[in-house]
């Protein structure tokens, strides 16, 4: 379906129009893998520190979800929650230079901190490559996987893992990664594996044009009328691009994909599959709302670091992934974010001219960072290390 410039923010049709149903999980197909008697392993050992993330269970067809990830009901969604009324916005980047275009990414990202964007020039070709590509790392033996973990990777630029934090948190999230952070061609050329450093460095080349624009123009709204070098550095100083891994779940209904949580970015850039289960924080209290995949879209949601940056006029907003009991999802977000070294805190900007007082104080940003990954995923909270 095409859009048209007249009409800058739509209703698409969506490539999956809802996830797998909440309340009735479809199990995984049975194939012959020999399951470890319960008490003659150590699950967190097998899937965290021999490398064989989820995959590996998931591949064992076990009877029920082992007990490290069933999640606490309060952390699980609640189906009576989720609002169908209610969407996120759709917006056509094709005619971005009118104004209209312009004041539905701010106001998207003042009330929602989430929308989905279209005609955004990076081709299906390039986006169609990096999930390929996404698929062919996981399915490498765990053997070559966990040549990437904490223990094993040559770099900090390349990690392989599983969960979020699996030291900090009570309950396992059933996700496996590869986080690559970018810092030259070179080096991405040099420690990214072989099998998909191609795609995932083109993928996040082509879409640094449309990360600046949309920067651009959520910038004027705070009287920033330039990116000069010194803003670039503090706005998109550094990038890095997540490959994620959501194999087929027994008992999804019992677990997370992703826990509730915000992001620490300054714009995060999603690709979907056509899979769907991202949720996000509606904007009536406590419902959740489902971000259904949009064939060749991203999601754009808005991270702490600019919602610190905005002293809270942009919304950086709760999300969540549920697990699946019927499909493997692939995503891959580019996390658009300062220099570590940078200081955050409310712009010049908004403060001197807008004539605010700052909610947020002055934080090194790599503190900041620190302080979100030595924790579990817990909401919102992170964002409390910055508030006055």
């Amino acid at each position: 379906m095409g859009w048209n410039c007249t009409t800058t923010t739509t209703t698409a049709s969506t490539t999956s129009t809802s996830p797998q149903p909440l309340s009735s999980p479809a199990m995984a197909p049975t194939i012959s893998v020999p399951v470890p008697a319960p008490n003659s392993w150590d699950i967190t050992d097998y899937v965290v520190n021999q490398g064989h993330g989820v995959k590996g269970l998931s591949e064992m067809k076990l009877p029920s979800l082992p007990t490290q990830f069933i999640q606490p009901l309060e952390e699980r969604i609640d189906a009576s929650k989720v609002v169908t009324e209610e969407c996120i916005p759709v917006i056509d980047m094709a005619c971005l230079d009118d104004p209209k275009v312009a004041e539905l990414i701010c106001d998207a990202a003042e009330k929602w901190g989430f929308f989905q964007i279209v005609n955004h020039g990076v081709p299906i070709a390039v986006l169609e490559d990096v999930k390929e590509a996404t698929h062919r790392f996981f399915a490498l033996p765990g053997s070559e996987k966990r040549k990437y973990s904490k223990e094993n990777s040559s770099t900090n630029s390349v990690r392989f893992g599983t969960s979020f934090t699996p030291q900090a948190e009570k309950s396992l999230e059933w996700k496996d990664y590869l986080s690559l952070f970018y810092v030259s061609d070179d080096e991405a050329s040099t420690l990214w594996p072989s099998v998909c450093k191609d795609q995932a460095l083109e993928y996040m080349k082509r879409s640094q044009v449309v990360i600046r624009k949309l920067l651009e123009v959520l910038m004027r709204r705070l009287n920033v009328r330039e990116i000069d070098e010194k803003k670039e550095s503090l706005l998109m100083g550094s990038m890095r691009i997540n490959l994620n891994y959501y194999p087929i779940c027994p008992n999804p209904e019992l677990t997370v994909g992703v826990g509730r949580h915000s992001d620490v970015s300054t714009l995060t850039v999603l690709l979907q599959d056509d899979i769907g289960g991202l949720y996000v924080r509606g904007v009536v209290h406590d419902s959740w709302v489902h971000v259904p995949p949009v064939k060749g879209s991203f999601v754009i949601n808005i991270g702490d670091a600019l919602q610190i940056m905005s002293n809270g006029r942009y919304k950086s907003v709760e999300h969540r992934v549920i697990a699946n009991g019927s499909s493997n999802r692939v995503s891959v977000p580019i996390f658009v974010n300062p220099r570590p070294s940078e200081i955050i805190g409310p712009l010049p900007e908004v403060i001197e001219e807008g004539g605010e007082e700052p909610l947020y104080k002055q934080v090194l940003y790599s503190d900041y960072v620190k302080h979100f990954f030595r924790k579990a995923h817990d909401g919102k909270n992170t964002v409390e290390f910055a508030k006055i």
